[in-house]
């Protein structure tokens, strides 16, 4: 299961509106690569596949492909605003290691393929 935070929710709503697109849900996936091994992905997308899971969190269609699916559950997703602007950020509680960014993780029975530059 996947967690989303009402303040993600309500930033990842308001995107999907300014895309003015119809059917878009979100996309949360991971794949190899980033600094500690494995790195996340999220996006809009408008095309399920065969091996997608189907989520509905916060009034969100949510998709994960099933690849993915065992890194990603219990994540946390949420939305922090700051001085800066804002952005998410991802609690991983199966992951065992994680960059400095904070986009890149591994987790005790996978370390991926990690990159050879830093995030």
């Amino acid at each position: 299961m996947v967690n989303i935070s009402e303040s993600a929710g309500a930033k990842i709503q308001e995107m999907l509106a300014a895309e003015e697109v119809p059917n878009l849900f979100l996309r949360i996936g991971v794949k190899e690569g980033g600094c500690s091994g494995f790195s996340y992905g999220m996006g809009f997308d408008d095309e399920k596949h065969a091996d997608d899971t189907e989520m509905e969190i916060q009034g969100l269609k949510v998709v994960v492909d099933d690849y993915s699916l065992k890194f990603l559950n219990g994540v946390e997703i949420d939305w922090k605003d700051s001085a800066m602007g804002g952005g998410f950020t991802i609690h991983n509680p199966n992951a065992t290691a994680t960059c400095g960014c904070g986009s890149s993780f591994r987790t005790a029975s996978e370390a991926g393929n990690p990159a050879a530059e830093p995030c």
